[in-house]
């Protein structure tokens, strides 16, 4: 089956909806939001009216989602320009090692690319998701030292 990567539209939201409950379960989520909930957000996130982000999607012939990449910009990068963030790649079960993963990325490079004024791109991975880390190592990427991710809620 075809697969073709493009950017997510509004169409696309009970899928992403989906897939995102898919995601939080791959990484070991118990407490899910409700889906009519999570819909909303995805919604507002992608295409309210402030967007928070962009997603690429790879879609199959018959309109299922086999993929996903999360991004958004932020600024500064180097100097004054900005980079693209990647936010979460995520790539079905059934769709793994087909390729998938690497066309988003490639496709990620090309959005950056074609951004006036993005130097670069950027994207964390698990230090206990081996998997992940041998994808981007199997592209090219190397793992950058030097840096810690701190993370902490904020209350409504």
């Amino acid at each position: 089956m075809t697969v073709t990567i493009r950017p997510a539209h509004p169409d696309d939201v009970a899928a992403l909806a989906a897939l995102i409950e898919e995601i939080e379960r791959f990484y070991g989520g118990t407490a899910l939001q409700p889906f009519p909930e999570r819909r909303a957000q995805t919604q507002e996130a992608l295409f309210g009216p402030h967007p928070l982000a962009h997603a690429l999607v790879a879609a199959t012939e018959d309109g299922e989602l086999a993929g996903l990449a999360a991004y958004s910009f932020l600024w500064p990068a180097s100097g004054t320009t900005h980079a693209l963030f990647l936010k979460e790649l995520y790539v079905c079960d059934g769709w793994r090692g087909t390729g998938v993963g690497a066309r988003l990325m490639d496709s990620l490079r090309e959005v950056a690319s074609a951004r006036p004024g993005c130097s670069r791109m950027e994207w964390m991975a698990d230090t206990n998701n081996p998997a992940a880390r041998r994808f981007y190592e199997s592209l090219g990427f190397t793992e950058l030292e030097g840096k810690v991710v701190y993370r902490v809620g904020v209350e409504e």
